[in-house]
């Protein structure tokens, strides 16, 4: 069973993207992903308030939404990797 990541797209005004993109290159991250990536896992699990497993009902439950989504053409698959991969 694949554990497709879903792909989000993000619109930033110019100066805040034009800061993201200097803080990337400052800060030595491959793109801006990698760093959005970063401050998500940040700001959900600074704390680790949040539980990261899923029972195997809600992983399935997930999944059929997921693959109803792409079907649909909700959202788009960028990778077939996990999201600590790409």
């Amino acid at each position: 069973m694949t554990h497709a990541n879903p792909q989000i797209n993000i619109r930033l005004p110019p100066k805040l993207q034009s800061a993201t993109e200097q803080y990337v290159d400052n800060y030595g991250y491959r793109n801006i992903q990698e760093f959005i990536l970063e401050a998500i896992r940040d700001k959900i699990f600074r704390d680790n308030k949040y539980d990261e497993t899923f029972s195997g009902k809600e992983i399935d439950l997930i999944e059929k939404l997921l693959s109803t989504s792409i079907e649909k053409g909700k959202i788009r698959m960028i990778s077939s990797k996990p999201c600590n991969e790409i």
